[in-house]
């Protein structure tokens, strides 16, 4: 591994966690050679947090971006911090460490018992809901805001956005680095894409874990092989209602 990536991998959670309520996956690629990407998902009093991050730049700083967030990430949040207080602390300390490093991220809660759902996003793709094996489209977007890492003179007041799952809800958070992947003629990857193999591979009744690495090496086949920005997928599925690990007939097929 790079340095960047033994550092990243230092502070990365185990890939697959859940209980009989929620269950999230992450995947990350280049393993070996991480930039900016970093994920984080964790549960505590009764909820799952969920981090994507994606630091400007593919060096050693960039890695160091992504380590700085996911402490500050974690250290506000065990202290009882709210979603904007994540945030202003990643601000806080990105300015404070890494001058002029700026970097993109998703943070988002999720309630077990209710199923509700809130985050903030700061310069980042959206995240996507899943439902019933199609994306409802549009569900999670909201109005775009800086990313973190400008200081003190950028720091905006950062939305809370609300949304409520029902049971079987997926929700999908991923950096550009799985959309902006382009093949040898210059063809992008794309959210469509992404979207049908995600549903397509759900709908077949594949665990989480093996639709996600299935997806990156699809990616990689796309890119031939290497990819020139970090692939980052988090996938959280809220099942209250169901036993995850028992067996289940598959659903059709979207067509």
């Amino acid at each position: 591994m790079t340095t960047a990536a033994e550092m990243v991998w230092a502070f990365l959670p185990p890939r697959t966690l859940g209980t009989d309520k929620v269950t999230s996956s992450a995947v990350l690629e280049p393993a070996y050679e991480i930039g900016g990407d970093a994920f984080d998902h964790g549960l505590d009093d009764g909820r799952l947090h969920l981090t994507v991050v994606d630091a400007m730049g593919h060096d050693l700083a960039a890695g160091l971006a992504s380590a700085v967030a996911l402490a500050g990430c974690r250290s506000t949040r065990r202290a009882g911090g709210s979603l904007t207080d994540i945030t202003d602390r990643i601000d806080e300390d990105l300015h404070r460490w890494r001058p002029g490093g700026l970097l993109t991220g998703v943070f988002a809660h999720l309630d077990l018992e209710s199923g509700h759902l809130s985050w903030v996003n700061a310069g980042h793709p959206p995240p996507l809901l899943i439902r019933a094996h199609r994306v409802v489209v549009g569900a999670l977007e909201a109005q775009g805001e800086l990313p973190l890492g400008l200081g003190p003179a950028y720091q905006p007041s950062r939305t809370v956005h609300q949304a409520q799952l029902e049971p079987g809800d997926r929700v999908l958070i991923h950096t550009d680095g799985v959309t902006e992947a382009r093949s040898a003629t210059g063809l992008r990857f794309g959210e469509d894409q992404l979207v049908d193999f995600v549903t397509r591979a759900l709908a077949a009744g594949e665990p989480a874990p093996e639709a996600l690495r299935r997806l990156i090496h699809t990616i990689l086949d796309h890119h031939d092989g290497g990819l020139q920005d970090d692939a980052t997928i988090v996938l959280a599925e809220w099942h209250p209602d169901t036993d995850p690990t028992s067996p289940q007939e598959p659903a059709d097929p979207v067509v």
